[in-house]
């Protein structure tokens, strides 16, 4: 069962890297993940050994959703935008519980709340800026891929950061997804050097954050997941149909966070 909802989670994690809005990095901190991955980051001595059992179904399942996922959601984006993003918005509207859960694990104070608000005020204008109105567009070469790489490790070690938007805004987000997706080793391997720095960069200040401001780190992340998820709302349709698929994906992606979080409620029930 747990190697099952490991599997699962990685899988999720990895096309949540790919789909533009979604937050890799929150996703595995509503999977309880994210905690883990940082203490490996930081303490790889002490955490090795004490999660080394989580690792290989958690990189399979990533590697399936970030590359595998990379051609699948390029022909569902081709197809339908609008009906792919109400997937996971639902999706992202199961784990809002959980989340929510997580960041009052130590109280609530108005500094907390401070942050949530500040946060996903900060995260709507700026997104809402990048895609509605700069259209800057950019040439794709090796050190654009390297930057692209750079901003989806910000995105796993940074909850919250929506790497694929602005991908999206500067006009690499296709390229690269096209890239991905017939595995040219040209784009992966300008991606890896970026991606790897920016995460040994950050994990040492993401954790020592978390440790001294726990409930604001996490107020601020919920705000900027209902914020980002509120830019991505789509506002135009084809049709009665399209309107009529985008709830059915929205709701089955709802499902799915659920069932992943009662999986992981009863793995920590039989653990206790």
């Amino acid at each position: 069962m747990r190697w099952l909802r490991d599997l699962l989670c990685g899988v999720l994690i990895g096309a949540g890297a790919i789909l533009p809005g979604v937050s890799g990095g929150v996703l595995a901190v509503v999977f309880d993940i994210y905690r883990p991955f940082m203490e490996v980051l930081t303490h790889p001595r002490s955490a090795v050994p004490k999660y080394w059992i989580w690792f290989f179904p958690i990189a399979l399942g990533w590697c399936v959703g970030f590359l595998g996922f990379a051609k699948g959601i390029a022909a569902c984006l081709d197809q339908s935008a609008t009906v792919t993003i109400w997937l996971f918005i639902g999706l992202i509207v199961g784990t809002v519980p959980s989340l929510f859960r997580e960041a009052g694990r130590e109280g609530r104070s108005a500094a907390s709340w401070l942050s949530f608000f500040l946060c996903a005020l900060v995260m709507f204008a700026s997104l809402f800026y990048v895609s509605r109105i700069v259209h800057a567009q950019v040439e794709p070469n090796f050190w654009w891929y390297n930057f692209c790489g750079a901003l989806w490790g910000m995105s796993v070690v940074i909850p919250g950061m929506t790497s694929s938007s602005v991908m999206m805004a500067l006009g690499l987000y296709q390229p690269m997804l096209e890239g991905l997706a017939r595995l040219d080793l040209v784009v992966l391997a300008a991606c890896i050097p970026g991606m790897v720095l920016a995460v040994a960069l950050l994990a040492r200040f993401m954790s020592w954050f978390l440790r001294r401001h726990y409930a604001v780190a996490f107020h601020g992340i919920l705000g900027i997941v209902l914020a980002s998820t509120l830019v991505i709302v789509p506002l135009s349709y084809t049709g009665g149909g399209e309107i009529l698929l985008s709830a059915l994906c929205c709701g089955c992606g709802f499902a799915l966070a659920f069932f992943l979080a009662r999986l992981d409620r009863r793995i920590g029930e039989n653990r206790a």
